[in-house]
């Protein structure tokens, strides 16, 4: 009773003894402090010695293993990659994206004080999508580096906007959250101010590296004769309706032709095409695609009869007009 704590007391003391000490002060704010503090710690202790017995649990308890199994190894293989252009990332927010560019660190903009930004994230992600939280956070995020704290702001009870520009303001930050940035190329202030913070942004597993995937010739589907899809299948790329307006738009009518007949489920075009490739012949004629047959299949599993009526094409005779002459 009546000693004054310092900084060797409290370190050579034990935890036992320092949750049993009774503080006391004359300063009401500090003794504040002192319990909120105090309750924030048996908190943690708590949540900590939940986890410990937890994992104490689960070892008394064991792994539940398949029957006949005696013993399971599994083994994990880890692979260091550096991340690419292609690579997807995201934050937490529904914010994901793919890497566009990767800059040295002096092309970055950066801060009048000269700390360069690590990441840019288009602004035009946001008003479409209403997703604010992400703004919200790089403001908080912001102040929270400033001052060297932790927020944690619950999913439908978080920060108010007013709070964050309190925040932002006794960390001696702009209210508004935008600061002015420098062009790392050319050295030159950008036009506007523009939002700047602190986020977590995620890595996800879809690496461009395991995405990468070409095909010349390879399986096609038993029904449609069409191409599979997929790395795992040795498929090809998928050419869409979208894909098709894009060719039709630029007029490129023999490509075109071609992806839709030969080079997917028109079975005796592809063999008219290496016929033609071998005898030196360039002219192709479609055949009738495959997936024709599969409709005419399907509406007679409907009970409707649908056949192809095969009819010779009557020559058309050409009369030449008169030409008028003139006096």
């Amino acid at each position: 009773k009546g000693t004054i704590l310092t900084d060797e007391i409290l370190q050579a003391m034990p935890y036992e003894t320092m949750v049993r000490l009774k503080i006391s002060t004359d300063d009401t704010r500090l003794e504040d402090d002192l319990r909120d503090l105090e309750e924030r710690t048996e908190r943690q202790v708590e949540v900590t010695r939940n986890l410990f017995e937890e994992k104490k649990e689960k070892i008394r308890r064991g792994d539940e293993l398949p029957p006949g199994v005696i013993k399971l190894v599994k083994v994990y293989v880890a692979m260091k990659r550096k991340l690419s252009v292609g690579d997807k990332m995201a934050g937490r927010h529904g914010n994901k994206g793919v890497i566009a560019r990767i800059l040295p660190e002096e092309d970055m903009p950066h801060l009048p004080d000269g700390t360069p930004v690590e990441i840019v994230l288009n602004p035009l992600g946001v008003p479409s999508r209403m997703n604010v939280g992400q703004i919200l956070e790089t403001h908080l995020g912001w102040a929270a580096h400033a001052l060297g704290l932790y927020f944690a702001t619950p999913v439908f009870d978080g920060a108010t906007e007013q709070e964050i520009k309190n925040w932002l303001d006794r960390a001696g930050l702009p209210k508004g959250g935008k600061t002015q940035l420098f062009d790392g190329m050319t050295g030159e202030p950008f036009e506007q101010n523009v939002t700047v913070g602190y986020i977590y942004m995620l890595k996800l597993s879809h690496l461009v590296d395991d995405k990468i995937h070409a095909r010349s010739i390879g399986p096609y589907s038993l029904i449609t004769q069409q191409p599979l899809g997929g790395k795992a299948q040795f498929g090809g790329q998928r050419f869409g309706e979208m894909e098709v307006w894009a060719l039709e738009a630029y007029g490129s009518a023999h490509i075109l032709q071609e992806l839709l007949t030969a080079k997917s489920d028109d079975v005796t075009g592809r063999a008219k095409i290496y016929e033609a490739i071998v005898k030196g012949d360039a002219s192709f004629t479609a055949g009738l695609p495959e997936s024709f047959n599969v409709l005419i299949r399907e509406l007679q599993s409907l009970c409707l009869d649908v056949e192809l009526m095969k009819t010779k094409k009557k020559p058309v005779e050409v009369t030449p007009e008169p030409v008028l002459e003139q006096v």
